[in-house]
């Protein structure tokens, strides 16, 4: 595993790249950026979890309170925004 990213280097494109990777090793499907992937039931709520760990170990954020609700999860594209918005990005 690579050092956390700052949040000066951390792009959509990069944070994206990283998620749908994990994504696809972990459950050996492809997903598109805008799947639901709770909805589509390719991902449970247990591995929503592991979903957090990565995200806070990779990009060097803390994800807590609020910001642990599962829309933040359901979709690559809302984990990118979360990781934006917690790295400080405006992307």
């Amino acid at each position: 595993m690579s050092e956390p990213a700052t949040a000066r280097e951390i792009t959509a494109e990069q944070v994206e790249a990283d998620l749908t990777r994990f994504l696809e090793e972990h459950t050996r499907s492809t997903w598109d950026a805008d799947t639901d992937l709770f909805g589509t039931g390719g991902v449970s709520s247990m591995f929503a979890m592991e979903l957090v760990v990565h995200i806070e170990q990779t990009f060097g954020v803390v994800v807590e309170g609020p910001d642990l609700r599962i829309d933040n999860f359901r979709t690559v594209r809302a984990m990118t925004a979360l990781v934006l918005r917690l790295a400080g990005n405006r992307e």
